[in-house]
């Protein structure tokens, strides 16, 4: 757990870092400097390149991960992997701009809110999808060399601060939009070039003749992994993106737009789950390989429980400053339900730990893709019950019960199967000890300014939350920390 725990801290360290950035961007200075035509436009692009980076990359970037453990040599440079990968992400491409040439003019049509800005943009989505796919193919790579953390570093923060360097020339009027998209474009496309000269400053950019002999031992099991990473990755984005639609739909834009800020701050309590799963899903591919599942166990079991714990944590600190975030976003108080169930959904899915990886990464890999086109369709059906009940925040609870049936269909699943079962009295724990802190909360008085309020709430529920986390031994990581810390101090 040493190598998931030390990545999963450094990964969580620049998600957040990026997040607070990214509602800087796109929460803050966006909406007033751009106009909505020219702010739709940016998100446009970068929805229909992930859409057309999704159908190019040809489900390889997560069979890598599943059959590299049978490609690792490094005396025979993992057996040219890399470069089947950079053939099948090549031919992937060539596939997505045949399929963008043929949509090219009914994508324009389609979006005629923003079709004049985009008809002259347009031509940047298959540039930028060429980029999008070859750092799902590298960063994937990276990450089963054991370095999850540089992906995370480029797309997470740099990518978004790079944005915001580029935002304020825009305010200050150093760039007009059309050189602004321009550069946007190449901040979003240059993660990849940079991962590209740092695998070869590392010497592992291994492009070599691929082993014939395994590619057609595995080839079988290659395609059938692809073929359902594509549909689990269609169903993952239409899964991410379909509550937005459908209250643009049912509601209108103004609406969306609160759902959307609104989505971002519960959405926050689950970004440390990235980072972690993606290292964690390295360490288990290899233990399948070894059928060792007590490892696996081990895993599922600690990733379970802390990830659970930073996300009740959370949780905690934002319902405490709920009133002082409206303070903050007076025209997104609508959004207050749809905060609190997007907060429970991703603490859900946190509790579940590397569930999703450890079925991803073993032979009942298609199990994921069952789940996610399940969970899309519930998403449908359920918002079209709530949305038309409680408005935006049915839009919310649509996700939350949905989300959790997927969870609990994976629960039951490796519980069924292979006996994992990483639920224990500690959740139990976590949840009185919430349960106290939001209790103590309540007797806090209410600060006149708010800033001083959300500090104080927040530094209480922070001290007296993680001092009973201590206290009960609740994670055996957490506590090896504080100690290792004291010890620090003490000399």
């Amino acid at each position: 757990m040493g190598i998931i725990a030390k990545q999963t801290i450094k990964g969580s360290v620049y998600t957040y870092a990026g997040a607070i950035i990214g509602f800087v961007n796109a929460g803050l200075l966006m909406p007033k400097f751009l106009s909505v035509e020219q702010v739709g436009l940016i998100n446009l692009l970068i929805a229909l390149t992930l859409v057309f980076s999704q159908l190019g990359n040809l489900g390889f970037a997560g069979a890598i991960t599943r059959l590299f453990p049978y490609f690792r040599d490094d005396k025979k440079k993992h057996n040219g992997i890399l470069t089947l990968g950079i053939l099948i992400s090549s031919a992937g491409f060539i596939i997505s701009y045949t399929v963008f040439v043929f949509v090219r003019k009914y994508l324009v049509i389609s979006n005629y809110e923003v079709s004049s800005l985009l008809s002259e943009n347009i031509f940047y989505i298959p540039i930028l999808s060429f980029f999008v796919i070859f750092f799902y193919l590298l960063d994937n790579y990276n990450k089963v060399l054991f370095d999850a953390v540089t992906g995370t570093f480029l797309r997470e923060f740099l990518v978004r601060f790079l944005d915001l360097i580029l935002i304020i020339a825009f305010i200050f009027d150093y760039v007009d939009f059309n050189v602004f998209v321009l550069f946007y474009v190449i901040i979003y496309a240059l993660p990849s070039v940079i991962l590209f000269f740092i695998l070869i400053k590392r010497k592992v950019l291994y492009l070599v003749r691929i082993n014939s002999e395994l590619i057609i031992s595995l080839k079988h099991e290659l395609i059938k992994i692809s073929l359902f990473w594509i549909i689990a990755g269609f169903a993952g984005v239409a899964v991410q993106a379909i509550d937005k639609y459908m209250t643009n739909f049912y509601l209108g834009l103004g609406a969306s737009g609160i759902y959307a800020v609104s989505f971002f701050f519960g959405v926050l309590v689950s970004l440390p789950a990235r980072p972690m799963r993606k290292i964690s899903s390295v360490i288990i591919a290899e233990a399948w390989k070894k059928d060792d599942r007590k490892t696996i166990s081990e895993i599922y079991k600690k990733s379970s429980i802390n990830m659970f714990l930073i996300s009740v944590l959370l949780v905690a600190g934002i319902w405490i400053n709920i009133d002082n975030i409206f303070e903050i976003l007076p025209k997104y108080s609508e959004g207050k339900y749809v905060i609190l169930f997007i907060s429970l959904l991703s603490m859900v899915d946190m509790s579940s730990g590397t569930a999703i990886t450890i079925i991803a990464n073993s032979k009942h890999y298609r199990i994921n893709a069952y789940v996610m086109v399940f969970t899309l369709l519930m998403i449908v059906i359920t918002n079209v019950i709530f949305i038309n009940l409680w408005g935006l925040k049915g839009a919310a609870f649509a996700s939350l019960i949905s989300i959790s049936a997927s969870v609990f269909i994976r629960f039951l699943f490796l519980y069924k199967k292979f006996k994992f079962q990483p639920y224990t009295v500690k959740h139990v724990i976590i949840l009185l000890i919430a349960i106290i802190s939001l209790a103590i909360n309540y007797l806090i008085p209410k600060f006149a300014d708010f800033y001083i309020d959300i500090l104080i709430r927040s530094s209480v529920t922070a001290i007296l939350f993680s001092g009973l986390i201590y206290f009960f031994k609740v994670s055996e990581e957490v506590n090896k920390t504080v100690n290792r810390i004291i010890k620090r101090v003490k000399k």
